[in-house]
């Protein structure tokens, strides 16, 4: 588990004796000593999902005095997110952010929204995650034992950078060396585009474009300059390939042990933190796009249609409404519109 120190290790498992306080939620108990809850991510710790998340925290020791505890681990120092999903079922963690197409190797359709150019606007994002394809979505994940908070937070549109060439039309990824994380269905999309994509997690993707395993890479612009991509990139190409959010997870087993009082509290601030961190990146896409081109980054603008017409000459959306089904693939075409 790279990233996952024997230190952070036994501080995590320090923290988690605390979680014995949700087998007990008397009054007494409460009082004699605060829910301790671990709260894990990939993220670094300057992405606006942590800095939300951390005012959050604090709002809800705040309002629970004291009651609740809860500490916050980014950039994988509890492990990987398949080490991260396996603690939150297990119970050895209590909670965690996970973008839905990572967690899609688990629950397959929590990437039903990262299928390749499929929304165009904010607008049909939001609406369709708020409303019917975020509950779909929701109740495959309450199947796996875990439990998704009500609003989801934004990864944002995501783009592609690369050290040798701009992507400015689809035959541009022909061979082109390209880091994906672990999500299957990316892997699929940049085959089918005719790119080489190789899945490696993000603590590993800075030393992979500067090593040259990969020649370039993609991601949202806030989590490009958060992780300093630009230092080891030359270009960022605007494709908008896809669109991912953030499930803020509970472990099932856990959660059932929070008192009803806390819940409605942590629900309250972790929900309205999202709507916060959405409009954070709404409001910063414009700045971070000036700030990586003062970084070094060059940017050009592509057309997405001309990759979705290249995509649906292949099977890629055949077999991705066979892999999720009739239902969810008319959501998801209810809310972005024809799609293949």
């Amino acid at each position: 588990m790279n990233g996952f120190s024997r230190r952070a290790f036994l501080q995590a498992s320090t923290a988690t004796l605390g979680a014995g306080a949700l087998l007990d939620s008397s009054p007494a108990r409460a009082q004699a000593a605060p829910l301790k809850l671990k709260l894990g991510n990939d993220l670094p710790a300057t992405h606006s999902v942590n800095v939300r998340l951390r005012e959050a925290i604090d709002a809800i020791a705040a309002e629970t005095d004291g009651r609740v505890a809860i500490g916050l681990f980014p950039n994988n120092q509890l492990g990987s997110d398949s080490d991260m999903t396996s603690q939150l079922r297990s119970g050895a963690l209590e909670l965690a952010t996970m973008p839905g197409t990572v967690l899609s190797t688990l629950i397959p359709a929590t990437s039903l929204t990262g299928v390749g150019f499929t929304f165009t606007s904010y607008d049909k994002v939001w609406a369709a995650m708020d409303g019917e394809v975020g509950n779909h979505i929701r109740r495959a994940i309450g199947k796996a034992n875990l439990v998704p908070f009500d609003a989801v937070w934004d990864n944002g549109f995501r783009q592609v950078t690369s050290s040798t060439r701009p992507i400015r039309a689809p035959e541009d990824l022909k061979g082109f060396k390209i880091r994906v994380p672990v999500v299957p269905l990316w892997v699929s999309m940049f085959s089918a585009l005719g790119a080489a994509p190789t899945s490696i997690p993000l603590n590993e993707a800075y030393s992979a474009l500067q090593t040259r395993i990969a020649d370039g890479q993609e991601n949202p612009l806030a989590l490009i300059e958060a992780a300093k991509f630009y230092e080891v990139q030359k270009y960022c190409s605007l494709t908008n390939h896809a669109w991912d959010g953030f499930w803020l997870l509970a472990g099932g087993r856990v959660w059932r042990g929070v008192p009803a009082d806390i819940q409605g509290v942590m629900q309250k601030h972790f929900n309205a933190a999202a709507r916060k961190q959405r409009d954070d990146i709404a409001q910063a896409n414009a700045d971070l796009q000036r700030s990586l081109e003062a970084k070094g980054l060059a940017f050009n603008q592509t057309d997405g249609a001309a990759f979705q017409q290249a995509l649906a000459k292949t099977s890629f959306y055949k077999d991705s409404r066979g892999k999720f089904g009739d239902e969810a693939w008319g959501l998801l075409q209810k809310y972005a519109g024809d799609i293949g």
